[in-house]
């Protein structure tokens, strides 16, 4: 995903020299040729991370196009409250892009676990909160994001999931629709999809037919898609590397009861209001938090039994 993401910033930076890229001294290989093709459009701030975000709407101030880039919860947690007060307050065009959402920073414990952001951020007002699940929705919703003049979260994985074959398919605010099925609807966003359709390709074996949306957009939210899901389908459940409270789960549940649009059945998977305090790779860690794609057949079968 980052590669797919620096690959179109690169494409755009070419066509536009308001485009402003500030790192907090990380993307070292990545931004190679960014840097040294463009050195008028890219600031390395040091690992100041508050101070990049203060930077960064003072560009955006001026006029800029401004993307912010680091690891995990370091260009969102750190910096929340220049998030908050500089950025989202002005109204400001700025996209805070974070490179390792979920368990993708496994190995390098808690500190490096980016899993209450997509919580954290959605609380923000005026921001765009978005997640994509596929190399084509990275480089689209980048585009897209540059093409929105107001402040924008963009998470990254360093998993992706198979995609649309074509980029035209994809589109800010909508989810999209991976594969149809009647039976239940299974919403999900981020790298983690892939366990959805693992897990869809299992219980087809056994006669089941899942539906499957790729949530991208987290804010604003595809309120159609989830009216779909509930007319058509036998219910939702929803799957995210993210705490269960206040990210995706949390959105879709908040909008079919405030709507009366509610399904048969409801569930979430996520993160449990825990700290992740054990420590290995992004595979690993799913399934011992049980996010995995044999926890999802597991949690699918008991519900339709039901």
């Amino acid at each position: 995903m980052r590669d797919a993401f620096i690959e179109e910033l690169t494409d755009i930076a070419a066509e536009d020299p308001n485009l402003i890229l500030i790192t907090g001294d990380l993307g070292f290989g990545v931004f190679d040729d960014f840097s040294k093709n463009f050195p008028n459009q890219f600031l390395n701030v040091g690992v100041a991370e508050q101070n990049m975000t203060m930077v960064a709407a003072g560009m955006a101030m001026e006029g800029k196009k401004v993307f912010t880039y680091s690891i995990g919860n370091f260009p969102t947690l750190r910096c929340l409250e220049q998030i908050r007060n500089d950025i989202c307050y002005h109204d400001l065009n700025v996209t805070i892009v974070s490179i390792g959402g979920g368990f993708s920073y496994g190995q390098l414990g808690m500190s490096h676990h980016a899993t209450e952001d997509l919580s954290i951020m959605r609380a923000l007002p005026n921001l765009l909160v978005t997640a994509p699940s596929s190399i084509l929705e990275v480089k689209r919703l980048t585009q897209e994001l540059y093409e929105s003049s107001c402040p924008s979260y963009l998470r990254l994985d360093k998993s992706h999931a198979k995609g649309p074959k074509k980029a035209s398919s994809i589109q800010l605010g909508k989810a999209l629709k991976i594969r149809e099925g009647k039976d239940l609807t299974i919403i999900s966003c981020g790298g983690i999809l892939h366990e959805a359709i693992k897990a869809a390709d299992l219980l087809e074996k056994e006669g089941f037919d899942l539906r499957i949306l790729s949530m991208h957009t987290i804010k604003p939210l595809d309120h159609y898609s989830i009216d779909e899901a509930v007319k058509e389908t036998g219910g939702i459940i929803t799957l995210e590397e993210n705490n269960i409270l206040g990210g995706l789960g949390s959105a879709v549940a908040e909008y079919c009861l405030t709507s009366n649009q509610i399904p048969n059945f409801f569930h979430r998977i996520g993160i449990k209001d825990e700290y992740s305090s054990v420590v290995g790779d992004q595979n690993f860690l799913r399934d011992y938090y049980k996010l995995g794609s044999f926890e999802i057949v597991r949690a699918i079968k008991s519900l339709l039994q039901k």
